[in-house]
Parts: structure tokens; sequence; C-alpha cells
């Protein structure tokens, strides 16, 4: 019996309206990220590692409906990048922030 968090993960991907969402959010935080580099000496590297896990989801998500084991591979990096950032987030946070 496959479990819940299989069929979630490996479903199959959500399509348009999902992928322009979390694509739209990897923009976001990238153009913020730049904004900081262009305007101070410092940029932040949260905003990069979030926009590459929105970025991952937006890929995974935007994938045919046959690449069912890649999309769900692309979403377990997404989900592992961002729980790594997290992490680092309370074990580290001058690491994160650079304050």
């Amino acid at each position: 019996m496959p479990s819940r968090l299989s069929d979630s993960v490996f479903s199959e991907p959500s399509g348009r309206p999902i992928t322009v969402v979390m694509l739209g959010g990897a923009l976001v935080q990238a153009s913020g990220y730049l904004y900081y580099a262009l305007l101070s000496d410092t940029a932040p590297p949260h905003l990069i590692v979030m926009a590459a896990g929105f970025a991952l989801s937006g890929v995974a998500e935007s994938l045919p409906a046959d690449r069912r084991r890649t999309a769900g591979a692309l979403r377990v990096t997404a989900i592992v990048l961002l729980l790594v950032l997290l992490a680092l987030t309370v074990v580290a946070p001058d690491a994160v922030f650079g304050t």
C-alpha cells in the first residue's frame, strides 16, 4: 500500500496556475537579491536560495504528466533545499542573514 506522502510527492504535475505562481515567486526573490546586490556591497544569500527552491518547484509543476518521477525528484530537492535554509536560520542566523 503506497503512502500518502509518496502519492502527493510523486503525483502528476499541477499545471499552469501553480507553475506561474512558483516561477513568479522565484523571479521576485531573484529580483530582491539583485536589488540588494546592486545597491549595497552584500546581497542576502537566503534570497537566492529561496529563489532556487521556488524555481525547482515551478519547473516540477510545469513538466508533462508522464514525467512524475522527475517532478517528484525536483519537488524533493526543493523541499530539502528550503529545509536546509530553515535549519541554518535556526542554528546560525548570522550565516544566513549576514548580520
